[in-house]
């Protein structure tokens, strides 16, 4: 793929802009575009196994050697997958960023990184992403192939809500802006009225964050008394969790902002490269597998390919990352894959969902496996229910137990406060039932639903934190 800047496209769509980023890329064969994944595969294998000794040592403890890969059906059978685990411990064995990327040091002395970034994970040690300079100005052509994509154009004014740190995403949401010459304005993370405020001020017609905070701010403006479907933006770029791609989180968003959402996806290992985005159509999002090759595989044997269309683990590989590139690697995330035909014209395979959640976050309750995605998208039916909500887990003698505790929406607590005190908890207590039952069909099992005041929760003012788990530990 060129690195030139701009959109090469002939077809034009209604705003006169060129409707495809990078047309024949875009709208390839897949059986073509197959070809190239196989031959991008195989090249990174010999890569990784003849520069990079995290990778000859893993493959060689597993008997497996490059030359072993010649059909995509190889690759995901043959060749094992690494974790998040496998990383760390090899960058605290060969700091500061592992035995998996390369010396990039220039014959004048300079490093060859345009950027280093990370994670904080849980034990709070960042985990350090190298990016050299060739990946760093390739992943911002890629960006922009997906933005063009969300329906973003540089025309546009795009306020910036992730934040400017460690953390990936907001550099990355920046880059595609920058590449595709929009107007950018990179706010980050600050109060959420000065958001609203700059938004009016500015006539952003683009807002980039997490879909937890596009929520919350719908409860701020509320409170505001600002109605943020007659604002300027139009177009929702949302990511960094789960929900974008959730009929019922993505219908909340877009009434409320009067705005479309698209939801863009990656995780820290596989950025600075883009995996996912929105389809202008609605039909999910597109993978950008010619880029960043998604697999979907069975959740107990990481080797084994399921059908399309049936969930399982994800498992992706960087195909053009020099540095740091990511080989099978296993997030731990669910998704389902459809190839069918897009009405958009792209021919990349879809998440019709998205990311469904991660597999390590699914709670087993009474024998039901149940995700947290599924109780947002039943708490999302719910007009009276306000943004923040909690999935609080314990234990009855032997048995464990889930409750919700979610907050009213500002004008249904309104409402019922202006009731008399017997009405307003006959009402409480409808809308709690009514809660339940959306719950029941979503997960199927019983689980009570505890109404809160607005307020009450803490406030998401990035990624949301929505399960407390107060089980007995060992």
């Amino acid at each position: 793929m060129s690195t030139v800047a701009g959109p090469r496209s002939v077809a034009r769509d209604a705003r006169g802009f060129p409707r495809f980023w990078d047309e024949e890329r875009e709208t390839r064969d897949p059986r073509l575009r197959d070809a190239v994944i196989l031959e991008r595969i195989r090249h990174q294998l010999h890569y990784a196994y003849a520069e990079l000794p995290f990778y000859r040592r893993h493959y060689d403890a597993h008997g497996f050697h490059p030359d072993q890969v010649r059909s995509l059906e190889d690759f995901t059978t043959k060749v094992p997958v690494i974790t998040k685990k496998m990383l760390v411990a090899d960058q605290a064995e060969h700091p500061p960023f592992g035995s998996y990327t390369r010396d990039f040091t220039g014959p004048d002395g300079s490093t060859g990184l345009a950027r280093v970034h990370g994670s904080s994970g849980t034990s709070g040690t960042p985990t350090m992403y190298a990016v050299s300079r060739a990946d760093w100005e390739r992943a911002a052509d890629v960006h922009a192939m997906a933005q063009w994509c969300a329906g973003i154009r540089p025309d546009d004014i795009a306020q910036i809500g992730f934040p400017f740190g460690l953390f990936f995403g907001g550099w990355g949401v920046l880059q595609g802006l920058e590449r595709i010459g929009a107007t950018v304005f990179p706010l980050g993370v600050t109060d959420s009225e000065k958001h609203l405020e700059l938004i009016t001020r500015l006539g952003s017609t683009v807002f980039t964050a997490t879909p937890s905070y596009c929520i919350h701010l719908l409860s701020v403006a509320e409170r505001m008394g600002i109605d943020l479907r007659e604002s300027t933006v139009r177009t929702l770029l949302v990511g960094g969790e789960p929900g974008g791609s959730l009929p019922g989180t993505r219908r909340i968003i877009e009434e409320g902002w009067g705005a479309t959402a698209v939801d863009a996806g990656s995780t820290s290992e596989m950025y600075p490269f883009q995996t996912s985005v929105g389809c202008p159509a609605g039909t999910g999002t597109h993978l950008i597998n010619d880029e960043v090759h998604v697999e979907v595989v069975a959740a107990d044997d990481l080797n084994t390919p399921v059908p399309t269309g049936e969930r399982g683990a994800v498992v992706y590989t960087h195909l053009w990352r020099e540095s740091q590139p990511m080989i099978r690697f296993a997030p731990g995330d669910e998704t389902y894959v459809h190839d069918d035909p897009c009405p958009c014209g792209r021919t990349y395979p879809r998440m019709p969902e998205g990311v469904l959640g991660r597999l390590d976050d699914m709670l087993v309750i009474r024998g039901a496996n149940i995700f947290p995605s599924a109780i947002e998208t039943a708490l999302r039916t719910l007009d009276e229910l306000g943004p923040e909500y909690q999935i609080r887990v314990g234990r009855s003698g032997a048995l464990d137990e889930i409750s919700v505790h979610t907050e009213l929406a500002h004008h249904a607590a309104a409402a019922l406060s202006a009731l008399p005190a017997e009405a307003a908890q006959a009402e409480r207590l409808a809308l709690a039932r009514r809660a339940e039952s959306a719950l029941r069909l979503a997960v199927n099992i019983k689980v009570p639903v505890e109404l809160l005041e607005p307020g009450t929760l803490p406030e998401t003012t990035f990624k949301a934190r929505r399960v407390v788990d107060e089980r007995p530990r060992g």
